[in-house]
């Protein structure tokens, strides 16, 4: 119960626990009312706020005291005339002597006038702030910031709670961190008499909210990198100047470049590559490669790959071992050094160096474990971008040899190629194949995707382009065969195990077939999802050849690839692009139509690559073409009767223009016995009309045509036999033969290099 005079005894959580007959009279409540309410409810609610009037107008005053129970601490509230409750010491030692806090009291001048304690350069010695003005008491960071914040409070009477606030006692650790509030101290006539301030100690815990920030400052930026120099810089970013002012990522040459990194002890001739720095001044420069000496911590690091601080004295041993990092640390004004290695199970991959200069505070022993876990991350970042570097290298390494060399022209086109990689490589691709017959097929394909899988697909794809390309098929049955190819790569995907990586990447593919026939100056184009090409015609016009557009590559469905016929006049430049390279708001068409007719194509695709020097996100490739006439007194045509006296009528013709072309004996004998295996068979199976034609290029072909669609069939005849070796004599004979259809019949045709 409260004693004789008390009001009520309030509990450590501000609840009423004893209420006695004078509460009752002075504020109104009644007991059954008032126990277990908060004090703040009864005295801002119903009639205890004219009880209070009431006491105040009588000049009573409110007082506190401890008072211990048998079962714990609760406060005894009574009324007190005369009493200055916001000066009474007893107050002041009863809620200091149960509270972790600092109490000041001030006056209005916002002089310390009473205290529990100090937390500034007077530490040691509370009493002797007393008198001093609050801000000037302590080394605070920002001394009229606070006294500002005070007299606000004074002014206003609205509390500043919880403001933190640094000091830095002269020859302490370190800066000290407090929890400060304000509040307005008032009489019983609500007469103001200065402040209370309460300070908390917080610098453990502001301590520990850095070293949080600085970890989820690492684990933010650092891992979002997939290069290896990138998560160097990421990981310098995240730590200067949080944590220090200086500091340094040397990575291990090998690891740069994707290769596995070394088991520790890392031998002392394996160099290092200066991958980040931030700071002053640099010992080496970034990019540099240097060795690091034996004797030295860093060197210490990677034997054991253990974080250590480093007493940094001019006089260490270590510092003579390398001169030119020992001039930097002096240049800098370094005092406080930790050397942490970048490791991952037990395989060493680089060292950090973390340097505290200047007015910076000294590292201590637990900074190491945040230099620790700083760099395990870090170590697992940089093995990621490692891994991701080998397989790029890989890619790149496998796409480059399935890729062909750079087009050469041919006797139907000049040609140039336009390649600009992407970041991780790509599955872009061209090739230029020249056909019997004075043709050439221009391939454009893309593979979407990066990496192994994606140069494997675009290899196999290409191989496939190749050997339908060898049977002398039309553009649009070639990509229906290509399409059906690609279908089945990626059922294979799909059939994979559900763990593959691959199982869940879909196959992705366009082509563009462009056949052009320099004997007839037309080009056939097909093409399955890319866009269309451009072309420039001779006298500057320039236009987009509209290609009706077929599916993708392996999208499913039977829809048909439909082909377009063009005339392509010599001189005329046809550009086969991916991606947006011939969008009309691009730069490409402009510099194709601006290019001069007697500029060369490699000339336009420097051009180009220039324009496109800073658009380097996706992998791009582009073919130009020029259109060539083929020369007319290297080509044969010569109609032929469906009857038997047709074979002597092309043995001659052969002979003659064999010898007007210089061909020698030997060859002419072969030309002259193919020729009449070829005639012979179109006479025997085929159907009028029939053409013979010869052309002479690289190699020398042998055409014959005629009116019907059935296929010839190479057999081995039996030596009994009387016929049926004509095609085996041909494909003895010739380096290649073939057919090809299209719509008047078909022409079979044999190819030989003269020699």
């Amino acid at each position: 119960m409260p004693s004789d005079g008390a009001f009520m005894l309030v509990g450590d959580n501000g609840r009423v626990v004893e209420w006695s007959a004078s509460a009752e009279e002075a504020f109104g409540w009644s007991r059954q009312e008032a126990v277990g309410r908060h004090i703040g409810e009864l005295v801002r609610e119903g009639d205890g706020a004219a009880g209070m009037a009431a006491l105040r107008a009588s000049a009573v005053g409110l007082a506190v005291r401890p008072v211990l129970t048998d079962s714990a601490l609760v406060w005894e509230v009574h009324a007190a005339d005369g009493i200055d409750c916001g000066w009474t010491p007893a107050v002041l030692e009863a809620l200091a002597g149960c509270s972790p806090m600092i109490f000041h009291v001030l006056d209005r001048e916002l002089r310390i006038v009473r205290t529990s304690g100090a937390c500034g350069r007077e530490r040691e010695r509370p009493d002797a702030l007393l008198g001093g003005l609050f801000p000037d008491a302590y080394d605070l960071a920002a001394p009229e910031e606070e006294d500002a914040v005070a007299r606000r409070v004074l002014a206003t009477g609205r509390p500043a709670l919880d403001r933190i606030v640094r000091t830095r006692p002269p020859g302490g650790s370190g800066p000290r961190h407090y929890s400060v509030s304000y509040i307005r101290l008032e009489d019983a006539r609500r007469d103001v008499m200065g402040l209370i301030v309460l300070a908390l100690d917080v610098t453990d815990r502001m301590q520990a909210m850095q070293r949080l920030e600085i970890l989820e400052a690492v684990r933010g930026s650092v891992g979002e990198h997939l290069d290896v120099i990138a998560v160097c810089e990421a990981l310098i970013d995240a730590v200067v100047p949080a944590f220090c002012g200086i500091a340094v990522v040397e990575v291990i040459e090998d690891v740069v470049r994707g290769d596995t990194p070394p088991l520790a002890p890392v031998d002392g001739d394996v160099p290092l590559l200066r991958a980040a720095f931030r700071g002053v001044v640099s010992a080496h420069p970034v990019g540099g490669v240097s060795r690091l000496p034996d004797g030295t911590p860093f060197a210490r690091v990677l034997a054991d790959l253990r974080p250590r601080l480093v007493p940094v004295d001019h006089d260490s041993p270590w510092m003579s071992a390398d001169p030119a990092r020992a001039a930097a640390i002096e240049q800098s004004a370094v005092h406080s050094l930790i050397v942490a290695p970048l490791a991952l199970r037990g395989r060493a991959m680089g060292v950090v160096s973390f340097y505290r200069h200047g007015t910076e505070e000294r590292f201590e022993e637990r900074d190491i474990a945040l230099t620790a876990d700083v760099c395990a991350h870090a170590a697992l970042c940089l093995d990621n971008a490692r891994r991701f570097t080998r397989e790029r290298t890989i890619a790149a390494t496998m796409k480059r040899r399935l890729l062909p060399q750079q087009p050469r022209a041919t006797s139907a086109v000049d040609l140039a190629r336009l390649h600009i990689p992407g970041p991780g490589g790509g599955g872009a691709w061209s090739d230029v194949i020249e056909l019997a017959g004075a043709r050439t097929a221009l391939v454009l394909g893309d593979v979407a995707g990066r990496g192994v899988a994606t140069a494997t697909t675009m290899g196999q794809l290409r191989t496939v382009i190749q050997s339908l390309a060898a049977l002398d098929l039309e553009p649009d049955e070639m990509m229906a065969r290509l399409s059906d190819t690609a279908a089945r790569l990626a059922a294979e995907r799909a059939a994979l195990p559900a763990g593959d990586s691959l199982h869940a990447e879909p196959l992705t593919a366009g082509c563009l077939i462009a056949v052009y026939d320099a004997l007839e100056q037309r080009c056939t184009i097909v093409r399955a999802g890319l866009s269309d090409p451009y072309a420039v015609y001779p006298g500057g016009r320039a236009a987009v050849v509209a290609v009706p557009e077929g599916p993708v590559l392996a999208g499913g469905g039977h829809a048909p690839f439909p082909a377009t016929t063009v005339e392509l006049p010599e001189g005329s430049v046809l550009a086969l692009g991916n991606e947006d390279l011939l969008a009309p708001s691009g730069q490409v068409r402009s510099l194709l139509t601006e290019a001069a007719p007697d500029q060369s194509l490699d000339q336009v695709c420097d051009s180009i690559a220039y324009a496109l020097r800073d658009r380097r996100e996706t992998e791009k490739i582009l073919l130009l073409a020029r259109a060539k006439a083929f020369p007319a007194d290297r080509v044969l045509v010569l109609p032929l009767p469906a009857e038997s006296r047709a074979a002597p009528l092309a043995r001659a013709a052969t002979r003659r223009q064999l010898a007007a072309w210089d061909i020698g004996e030997e060859d002419a004998f072969t030309a002259e016995l193919i020729v009449s295996e070829l005639v012979g068979n179109a006479i025997r199976h085929g159907a009028p009309p029939l053409r013979l034609r010869l052309v002479l290029d690289r190699h020398l072909t042998c055409e014959v045509s005629d009116a019907a669609e059935c296929a010839p069939h190479l057999k081995h005849a039996r030596t009994i036999d009387e016929d049926g070796r004509g095609l085996f004599i041909i494909a003895s004979l010739a380096d290649a033969w073939g057919t090809r259809y299209n719509g008047d019949g078909k022409t079979v045709w044999a190819q030989r290099c003269p020699s």
